[in-house]
């Protein structure tokens, strides 16, 4: 079949989408409902996303089932769809189109004049959320994805002009292939997704992919202090820019750094040698100056102006779920983050021991059972930061237990934790060993987060 184009579909064509309530997904609903398609979809259930793009005209269909494909032209799904999805194999037995949504993605940036991939590891979308909001202190009037809800925005995306397109790239089952931005941000490469990737030369040579698909008047901007990410850019035929803290032949160097007492970065921004901007952030943590250094280098790159480059980052706050300020429970701080990866984990935990906290607990939810198993050992380590471990039952997503792992043996590993595999007896258990002056934090990538809601009394959807 021929690569997929906008220009196959004539505006009001309808597109339905499977798993539509995802935050990448709605996000990229919402962008087609506004250029004029007519889309519905369908979720497991009903979420403040779902709500949002019914509001705007979507048909949504709560569950799915073969009857909701009613002669769609284009069918889009997800990496996390499984082949036998009902209303999948529907489509294809109607001979009705079906995308991956990476690829309805990559023929949608077509459209935009400077396409501006976020891709890593990690920090994707912290680096997404802060270059949007030094786009939009520019008056550039960007459209918008990120793959996590920014206050600033209002949600997951904003429809401006068709010049800049930042958006985050996942690796996972080598979506970002299906991209040809102008111009890359490469955060970090790290050994992750091992239920596709077969290990760590596998992950490189498909971020050595995802490079050489930049644009050649465009250029490559990578984190230089990270071990495998400068790899990536080896023998590929584009502009390479770097960046780093500690690796002083780097483009662009972060220097003079300095930390408050919440762990938020003060720092000065080198160019080849030449100061060019001093920056405060209003989010803490080391791996945020290199998020931060990122988005400079590439919005100077882009000739972005740096008093908004200034502005942007001093104006970034944090997205939903990272390291998010949920409330407190008995003079207790209590934190959301997405972490869900040891290096992410020991970041988020890493900061919070620097904030002069009395104790800090964490109640970490694993996330699916590839990942779970393939890094026990590293979990148990970094999770050990905390003072306190509470270990939730794995969150599966998209995979099926198996009987080779449980999150009773990480508990097991870490000394001191405990295995909590009902909600309740977390909160009750909580409750009553919580002091003022300890910070908890609600850790992984599912559900956990509702514990920290309930514990604040605030409402999961705001």
């Amino acid at each position: 079949m021929s690569k997929f184009s906008m220009s196959d579909l004539p505006c009001g064509a309808k597109i339905h989408m499977i798993g539509i309530g995802g935050i990448s997904m709605s996000g990229l609903a919402g962008m087609l409902i506004n250029f004029g398609y007519t889309v519905s979809g369908s979720d497991a259930k009903r979420s403040e996303l779902t709500d949002e793009l019914e509001a705007m005209g979507a048909k949504i269909n709560i569950g799915q089932c073969a009857e909701n494909i009613q002669n769609p032209d284009l069918v889009c799904y997800t990496a996390a769809i499984a082949k036998d999805n009902p209303e999948l194999a529907a489509a294809r037995s109607l001979d009705i189109r079906t995308i991956e949504r990476a690829e309805l993605l990559g023929a949608v940036m077509e459209l935009y004049k400077y396409p501006i991939a976020v891709a890593g590891t990690h920090g994707k979308t912290t680096a997404t959320s802060m270059l949007s909001l030094v786009l939009l202190a520019a008056d550039t009037d960007p459209t918008i994805l990120v793959g996590g809800e920014l206050p600033q925005i209002g949600g997951n995306y904003r429809i401006g002009k068709r010049d800049y397109l930042p958006f985050e790239a996942c690796e996972y089952v080598e979506s970002f292939l299906h991209f040809k931005p102008f111009l890359s941000i490469i955060t970090n490469v790290e050994e992750d997704h091992l239920d596709y990737f077969s290990g760590i030369n596998h992950i490189i040579s498909s971020f050595r992919k995802f490079a050489s698909l930049t644009s050649p008047f465009g250029c490559n901007i990578v984190c230089s202090d990270d071990k495998y990410a400068p790899q990536v850019v080896q023998n590929v035929d584009r502009k390479v820019i770097k960046y780093a803290i500690n690796d002083e032949s780097a483009d662009y160097l972060a220097k003079e750094i300095k930390y408050d007492e919440r762990d938020c970065a003060e720092f000065s921004v080198y160019r080849r040698g030449e100061k060019i901007v001093d920056i405060k952030l209003n989010v803490p943590g080391s791996h945020n100056v290199l998020n931060a250094l990122g988005v400079t280098a590439a919005a100077d790159f882009l000739g972005i102006d740096m008093s908004a480059v200034k502005e942007g980052l001093h104006e970034f706050t944090g997205t939903k779920r990272r390291f998010e300020h949920i409330g407190e429970i008995n003079g207790c701080e209590i934190i959301d983050d997405y972490a869900h990866h040891p290096t992410e984990i020991k970041a988020t935990l890493t900061s919070a021991k620097d904030m002069d906290k009395k104790r800090v607990w964490v109640v970490f939810q694993p996330h699916t059972y590839s990942r779970t198993k393939a890094f026990l050992d590293e979990f148990a380590k970094v999770l050990s930061i905390a003072d306190k471990v509470m270990i939730c039952d794995v969150y599966p997503a998209r995979e099926k237990y198996d009987g080779t792992i449980h999150s009773c043996d990480l508990a097991a590993k870490i000394p001191g934790a405990v295995y909590m595999n009902d909600k309740g007896a977390a909160e009750r258990y909580i409750r009553e060993n919580v002091k003022c002056g300890d910070m908890l934090i609600t850790m992984g990538a599912g559900d956990v987060y509702k514990i920290g809601y309930d514990l604040a009394g605030v409402p999961v959807h705001q």
